[in-house]
């Protein structure tokens, strides 16, 4: 028998190139470049998936709520309204049933859960699809320059009408590291502008504005929550711990030191408290 030979081939992940794109000022012009990751910005578009995502997104938005009582679930007397023979009038049993004003309802709507679940990571993916669609349509333009933004509606006003022009402000998001308060007190009067936390982007509102402003500290925020989440909840735990630590730390006053010491108690120097 002829020996045969055996080839082992391992999946390697194609490297996505970084996207080169430039960074627009707050006056419209373009101020620097920046290398944006291939791995949100590059990557292929997938319709079906995009559309499931839409789709789980808006079931996820009903509430559900919707509810009506049966004749069971109305308050009142179950005895027989009147007797069943020798009235001449049509037979009925309590005052509850549908056909009475103050009755239960009939095949009426009840609580109902719409919500859809999605893998996390299809979520991801069509996400970076659009996100990335959007840049190569020249509808994606990456912005600096609105962290100084002094909470003035009409300064960011001229800043997106400069940035898109002013009819383009009703269908426009802006993709903010966090939540600023300055810049949030600033757009939130403008008519048809979303403010929305990078690391609380999804797909539908993507789709849904025909214009994305990228503000250029947020690029690290949609790296941290969608490429290294292990990396950012490790960071968050940290800070967490820290901060248990510090409320563990009893402050005592003078005169309860006294009382300590007296005893023999011991009482650590974080626990004095200076009184003015």
């Amino acid at each position: 028998m002829p020996k045969t030979k055996t080839t082992i081939t391992k999946d390697v992940k194609e490297k996505v190139s970084a996207i080169k794109t430039e960074v627009y000022g707050l006056d419209g012009k373009v101020s620097s470049s920046i290398s944006l990751p291939g791995e949100i910005f590059g990557v292929k578009v997938s319709p079906k998936l995009i559309t499931q995502a839409v789709r789980v997104y808006l079931a996820n938005q009903r509430l559900g709520t919707h509810s009506t009582k049966t004749r069971s679930m109305v308050k009142g007397s179950t005895r027989k309204i009147y007797r069943q023979k020798g009235t001449g009038r049509a037979r009925h049993g309590d005052i509850k049933a549908p056909i009475f004003v103050g009755g239960g309802v009939a095949h009426g709507p009840h609580q109902v859960d719409h919500s859809l679940n999605m893998p996390a990571n299809m979520k991801k993916v069509a996400l970076f699809g659009v996100l990335s669609e959007k840049l190569k349509a020249g509808k994606l333009k990456v912005v600096s320059g609105f962290m100084r933004v002094n909470g003035k509606t009409k300064e960011i006003a001229a800043a997106l009408s400069k940035l898109i022009g002013e009819k383009n402000i009703r269908n426009t998001m802006l993709l903010t590291p966090n939540k600023i308060n300055s810049l949030y007190l600033a757009g939130r009067n403008i008519e048809g502008l979303t403010m929305r936390e990078a690391n609380l982007a999804n797909t539908y509102e993507v789709l849904q504005n025909n214009g994305i402003l990228l503000m250029e500290e947020s690029i690290k925020t949609l790296v941290n929550t969608f490429l290294n989440p292990k990396k950012e909840k490790a960071g968050i735990k940290k800070e967490e711990k820290v901060e248990e630590k510090k409320e563990k730390v009893r402050i005592i006053s003078p005169k309860k030191v006294k009382m300590l010491v007296k005893k023999g108690k011991k009482v650590t120097k974080k626990q004095l408290k200076k009184q003015s």
